[in-house]
């Protein structure tokens, strides 16, 4: 069972640090009209929302993650 959860939090960590860095290039490139950016923002929120927990988790020091 502990194997299980280290592996979903290892899938977790990896996903939403892609998730980040595709919203990142993808803004920085205008790819997203205006009425999306609120929802875009909020994904991005709770993306690094939990990348903080699980670096709280794990005991691990919290990278800047934002510019």
């Amino acid at each position: 069972m502990e194997e299980h959860n280290d592996q979903l939090k290892d899938l977790s960590n990896r996903i939403t640090r892609s998730t980040v860095a595709v919203i990142d290039t993808v803004a920085a490139r205008g790819g997203f009209r205006g009425e999306e950016l609120a929802t875009i923002g909020q994904l991005r929120d709770q993306c690094i929302a939990c990348i903080q927990t699980l670096e709280a988790m794990d005991g691990v020091p919290k990278e800047t993650t934002e510019e």
